[in-house]
This record gives structure tokens, C-alpha cells and sequence, in this order.
């Protein structure tokens, strides 16, 4: 730690400091002197360097949303935090501080140069989130497990990595376990590695070998177990990866968890009756047979979804085509409208350069003003023109998409009315059974042990038999009633969003030309690009209201 920090007071990252910093490392000359007048805006810094500042705690920095470089080495700050907005950060240096854990880098998903040299450091982690990362200086810390070196391997772009001055580093092993398990590491403890070669590692070989190669061979069995394990894990995670993206893909189409036996399942997991009626005679094959044909009709209720799904896709993407088709060529008509304008404005201006008659000259630029308000009525036309055809798009599709909604929805309610059925059926088998074993058990004709809580009248066992009958029904009507809620406020949420697009008709439409911009709106001013010679004679028109 530095000993002129460690003289003075703490300090605290305020607004006041961040701006004297700020206006210290900004433009000099003419464009500092602007830059003073003006301010400059915390968003639009790109580099900050804040060292030997004896800032205690990383406060204040969210305004800095372009930040790319930060500097706050040689301070006395204890935990990394305050960093949550600095996206786009690439170079973080903590060096020389008092940080005793890595945490607080979540958001920099940018970062490829990180320095925590000489701080408290005891452990390697929480730097998942740091995918691009390059550069890691960790020298002078207290790192002391050599298994935190095993955690780097996640980084498959790190190519410099500075271990030195922490106890790992004086490991017999500490080189060749490195240059082992990070294979793709170029610079260690700011050395290149394979600078070096052993010539007489292997007697039997004429070539020298590479220190890296000697360190591969040496730690070999240690790695295909350990590469052996990775490999597990990425595929595992491929497969949750993809086990996620499908889930996505289902809840899409409102079918999720509807490929397989997960509602007849959670039909009995609350189910306390049922579980114990499973297990009376008969009642396992009645049970079997009715999850069958029950899973069926839920995978016909999935695949219907699935296809109703890629039919509102098609919708939403041909509505989407046809609205861009629509608006290029009423944009490529006005750009062809303003380019002729603009060819017979230029001759205008070079006719009325050349007159010296003041009052041809004014009816020069009457019969011009009458050109601008031919062009301005010509690009109204084709805007109304353009929102008329956007709203026809619009109700179009409003009619299509609500359509498929409505057909989807009653097809499913129909396939719920059928599970349904197939559990009233269910109930009233189960019903049955129950019945008759309540009667062999009053009979003596029964030997096996059953629920003593279950049969003792009819009334009991009827409740029962009632009170899971309903739990089941329950369960299906929350699905449905999901579903149908879940799609109905899709489809209007996506109609209002549709709907509110024709505001566009309501905004100006800019058109670039190739000599300036050209704003078409009633009462304003038309503004023409013209030449050196041309300023004095016409600068602008108004429009006639």
C-alpha cells in the first residue's frame, strides 16, 4: 500500500472530485478551454484515472455509461462495488489497494484487462462474467491453493496471467502446473513462455523439448481426467442450454410442460386420497390406462400448439415484410420527387443569380414558392397515402391474428373438455371399485390389509373418491384457464402494439437528399443547401399557409 495514502484522510468519490478529475484529463489548448465553458458530460468520458486519490469506497460512477478505462490503482479501497453500469469497460485497473475478495464484476461483460496486483487476495473467483478477459494481474496477493489456477481454465482468451509474490507462486511445481493447465496462456509472471527449451529432458529425443511440452507430459494423466470432467460438464450444460431453449420455444406457444405426463402428474402430487386409493385391486391397471390416454391427448394439445405457433409466426413476419416493403417505397418515391426538386431548384437559383430586374426576380421567387408548395402537397399525398395503407396492413392483420387465437383457444378448450371427461369417466370406475371392496371388506371376503381411515362407510369412501375427483378437475381447469389468459393478453398486447404504430403518421418524416436535409411541414421553413454565389440572392422560402 502506498505510504502517502496511507498519510492522508479518506476520501469519498463525489460529484466534486469526479468533475475536477474530469476537467483535469480533458481536451487542453482551444478544445479544453470549450470544453470548460460547456462542461463535459460524465456519459461521454471514455477514460478515468482516479489513483493515489485515498478513496476508501468505489462510489458515484454511474453516470459513467461510456467509460472504457478506469484507473484506481493506489487507494485504500476495500471492496470492489459501484460498478454496475460500466458495460462497456475494458480496462480496470485495483492495484495497490486493500481488497480482500473479488466480487462486484458481474456487469463488466467487456472487460479484458483486469489488474488486483498487491492487494489481500486469498482466493480466485466470482470472474465468470468476464468472458473476454486477456490480462489478469493478481501478483503480490495472499493465493495460496494451487487448485485456484484450475479455475482459469474457464477463460479461453486469457494470454497473460501474473502470479508472483503470492505463496503459490514459491510451489516447486508452481511453472510447470501453469503452463500445464492453461495451455493457452502466453506470459507468465511478465516472462513468454517457451523462451525455453530443455535439451536433455528426454535422452531418446535429438529435438529439445518445450518448457510447456515438458509440463504437459509431466501433469498428462492428471489432465485427461480433468478434461475428461470438463468435457461432462459442457455437455451437460449444452444439454440444460438446450433443455432451456426449448422450454422458451413451448412457453412460445402456450404448450409447456404439455409434451408429457407433467399435468396428469401434478394431478396427484397434492392428491393425498388418490395415492392411497392407487393401491386397492384393480385400481393400478384403471390408473395406468387412464394416464395412457390422458398423456395422448395432452401431446395432441402440444403439437396443435406448436403448429399454431409457427402460423402466427408466418403472420407476424409477413405483416412485418409487408409494412417495411411498403414504407422503402414511399420513402424511394419522395427521394425521387425531392432529387427532380432539387434539379429544377438549381436552375431557379442560377436564373434568378443571373437577373438584375428586382421585380423578375420576385416573380422568379413566386413561381419558385409555388414549386415548394407543389412539393410539399405532392409528399403529403404520399404520406396519407402511405398511413392508409398501413392502417388496411394493420386491421388485416388485427382480423388474421385474432382469428388464429380465437380458433387455437377453442380447439383446446375442446381437447381440456376430453381430459375432462376422461377423468369423470375415471372417477366414476374408481367410485365403482371402491364400492365393491367396501362391500367384500363388510362381507369378510377380502383378506388384504387396505386404508383403514378410507373404508369405513360409504359415505367416507365417497368423500374420498369426491374429494379426488375434484383436486383432479381443479388441476386441469388451472391449465386451461392459464393458457387462454396467457395467449388472450399476447395477442392484445401485440394488437396495441401494432395499433400504435400508427403514429408514424403523426411524425415528421425526414427525407436526406444529397444536398441537405429536407423537413416537410406545414408553415415551416424549407431550407436549401446553395452555393457560395447563391447565398446572397436566396436563402430561404417560406411556405403559404
Amino acid at each position: 500500500m502506498n505510504l502517502l495514502c496511507n498519510s492522508l484522510e479518506p476520501r469519498v468519490m463525489d460529484d466534486d472530485m469526479l468533475k475536477l478529475v474530469v476537467r483535469e484529463q480533458g481536451p487542453q489548448e482551444e478544445a479544453g478551454q470549450l470544453a470548460k465553458q460547456e462542461g463535459i458530460l460524465f456519459k461521454d468520458v471514455l477514460s478515468l484515472k482516479l489513483d493515489f486519490q485515498n478513496i476508501l469506497r468505489i462510489d458515484n460512477l454511474w453516470q459513467f455509461e461510456s467509460l472504457r478505462k478506469l484507473q484506481l490503482d493506489n487507494n485504500i479501497i476495500e471492496r470492489i462495488e459501484g460498478l454496475e453500469n460500466l458495460t462497456h469497460l475494458v480496462w480496470l485497473d485495483l492495484s495497490f489497494n486493500n481488497i480482500e475478495a473479488i466480487e462486484g464484476l458481474d456487469a463488466l461483460v467487456n472487460l479484458e484487462d483486469l489488474s488486483l496486483f498487491n492487494n489481500r487476495i486469498s482466493k480466485i473467483d466470482s470472474l465468470d462474467a468476464l468472458v473476454k478477459l486477456q490480462v489478469l494481474s493478481l501478483g503480490n496477493n495472499q493465493i495460496g491453493n494451487m487448485m485456484n489456477i484450475i479455475y482459469l481454465r474457464r477463460f479461453k482468451d486469457l494470454r497473460a496471467l501474473s502470479l508472483s509474490g503470492n505463496p503459490v507462486a514459491k510451489a516447486e511445481d508452481y511453472r510447470m502446473f501453469i503452463w500445464a493447465y492453461l495451455p493457452g496462456l502466453v506470459y507468465l509472471d511478465s516472462r513468454r513462455i517457451d523462451d525455453h527449451m530443455e535439451a536433455g529432458a528426454f535422452p531418446g529425443r535429438k529435438q529439445p523439448v518445450f518448457e510447456k511440452e515438458l509440463a504437459e507430459i509431466k501433469h498428462q494423466y492428471s489432465l485427461d481426467e480433468l478434461k475428461h470432467r470438463e468435457n461432462q460438464i459442457q455437455a451437460q450444460l449444452e444439454e440444460e442450454q438446450a433443455q432451456r431453449k426449448e422450454l422458451e420455444e413451448y412457453k412460445a406457444a402456450f404448450v409447456e410442460h404439455l409434451n408429457g405426463s407433467f399435468l396428469f402428474d401434478s394431478m396427484y402430487a397434492e392428491d393425498v386420497e388418490g395415492k392411497k386409493l392407487a393401491y386397492l385391486p384393480s385400481v393400478g391397471e384403471l390408473l395406468e390406462s387412464y394416464k395412457d390416454k390422458f398423456v395422448i391427448i395432452c401431446l395432441h394439445i402440444f403439437e396443435y400448439g406448436l403448429k399454431q405457433q409457427k402460423k402466427r409466426k408466418v403472420e407476424l413476419d409477413t405483416f412485418s415484410e409487408c409494412v417495411h416493403e411498403a414504407i422503402q417505397e414511399n420513402q424511394e418515391q419522395g427521394k425521387h420527387r425531392i432529387a427532380k426538386f432539387e434539379e429544377k431548384h438549381l436552375l431557379s437559383l442560377s436564373a434568378i443569380r443571373d437577373e438584375s430586374d428586382m421585380t423578375n426576380i420576385e416573380m422568379k421567387i413566386v413561381e419558385h414558392g409555388k414549386d415548394i408548395t407543389e412539393l410539399y402537397n405532392v409528399l403529403m399525398t404520399q404520406e396519407m397515402q402511405l398511413v392508409e395503407q398501413l392502417e388496411e396492413m394493420i386491421n388485416m392483420f388485427e382480423r388474421n391474428i385474432v382469428d388464429l387465437v380465437g380458433l387455437f383457444i377453442e380447439n383446446v378448450q375442446s381437447l381440456m373438455a376430453q381430459c375432462r371427461d376422461l377423468e369423470t369417466h375415471h372417477h366414476e370406475k374408481l367410485l365403482e371399485i371402491c364400492i365393491n371392496t367396501l362391500e367384500k371388506i363388510v362381507k369378510g371376503e377380502l383378506d388384504e390389509d387396505l386404508p383403514d381411515d378410507l373404508f369405513v362407510d360409504k359415505d367416507t369412501i365417497v368423500n374420498a373418491v369426491g374429494t379426488s375427483h375434484d383436486i383432479h378437475l381443479l388441476k386441469i381447469d388451472n391449465r386451461e384457464d392459464e393458457l387462454v389468459t396467457r395467449i388472450n393478453s399476447w395477442c392484445t398486447q401485440l394488437v396495441n402494439k401494432v395499433s400504435d404504430a400508427t403514429g408514424l403518421a403523426d411524425a415528421p418524416m425526414p427525407l436526406v437528399t444529397s444536398r441537405g436535409a429536407v423537413e416537410i411541414c406545414p408553415g415551416e421553413r424549407i431550407l436549401f443547401a446553395v452555393r457560395n454565389g447563391e447565398r446572397n440572392k436566396m436563402k430561404d422560402c417560406r411556405i403559404p399557409h
